[in-house]
């Protein structure tokens, strides 16, 4: 009988032969000023900001509507479940319909100054929900658009609901039964996607009370969030994105799995992995996840260094 884990993984491997076959162009995932600047008033387009809300009030991108993770997720208390997670099919549909998203949308998503990561997860939530041939990232976020002399506005455009079909809901979050059992094998590539400083136990990462492991799961390679980005928050070019993710050890054609500390900034390293033609997998509850199984194994190189 095959289990669980075996059956998403031939759905992955499926999944990653169709992105290969007709891998999504750069242009497609990431849109400049000047091509938003060219759209923006187009009838069909939905304008995400993700960022502060006073300082979306202040100053944002004209008909851009303000959406919060909390938007496109659910999360528990703290120590009583898990931060960040997808939310069912059909809430998870209200929510985009509540975002003023339809059928027939183009979604860009771009970040009020340093929320890079916060908006690959709105980008992957999308892709999650079938949406992902049809939303962008705008390259360099707000700052970008205001270094390019565009126009801003503080005007909150008016509310308005959009319509989906049930959701074709991809197969690209994972849990850690998936991440135990096709952990090491062939064309599977399991990446740490946090600061450095916690994949090395120099720091631990949770929630005051709820401190997580120090280290990072045993085997797992480390491709820092904050890497994919230059200091002007644009998107590294696609060559050295290449070599960044060859440094880390990922081959080409290999099914990425990326984790972090609670699900949000792996997202930006597996937004990379995307530009790459790479398959991605997010494991959801990451390290938050991770930490709470004693058993699970975790490998800590700053106690190494102390013997």
């Amino acid at each position: 009988m095959r289990t669980a884990a075996s059956i998403l993984l031939a759905c992955v491997i499926a999944l990653t032969a169709v992105q290969h076959g007709v891998a999504a162009p750069r242009d497609e995932l990431v849109v400049s000023v000047a091509w938003l600047a060219a759209h923006l008033d187009d009838a069909n387009l939905v304008l995400l900001h993700v960022g502060d809300k006073d300082d979306y009030a202040a100053k944002h991108i004209p008909h851009a509507r303000l959406v919060a993770l909390s938007d496109v997720s659910v999360s528990s208390p703290a120590g009583k479940g898990l931060m960040l997670e997808m939310p069912a099919a059909d809430d998870l549909r209200r929510r985009l319909e509540g975002l003023g998203i339809s059928e027939r949308s183009r979604i860009v998503v771009y970040y009020g100054k340093d929320w890079v990561s916060p908006a690959t997860r709105v980008i992957f939530t999308l892709d999650y929900a079938g949406l992902g041939d049809r939303a962008s990232l705008l390259d360099g976020g707000m700052d970008a658009w205001v270094r390019a002399g565009r126009a801003t506005t503080d005007e909150i455009p008016a509310p308005r609901t959009g319509s989906l079909d049930a959701l074709k809901i991809r197969p690209i979050v994972v849990n850690a039964d998936f991440v135990r059992a096709n952990f090491g094998k062939e064309g599977i590539a399991l990446v740490d996607g946090r600061a450095s400083s916690y994949y090395d136990g120099i720091e631990t990462g949770g929630p005051k009370g709820f401190a997580h492991r120090t280290g990072h799961i045993a085997g797992a390679r480390s491709i820092p969030f904050t890497s994919i980005t230059d200091d002007r928050l644009l998107v590294r070019p696609s060559e050295e994105l290449a070599t960044l993710f060859a440094k880390a050890g990922i081959k080409s054609g290999d099914t990425v799995v990326g984790y972090c500390h609670i699900g949000q900034q792996a997202t930006t390293m597996l937004f990379a992995a995307r530009l790459l033609g790479h398959g991605v997998l997010l494991y959801d509850g990451s390290f938050e996840d991770w930490s709470r199984h004693k058993d699970f194994p975790v490998d800590n190189p700053s106690r190494r260094g102390s013997k």
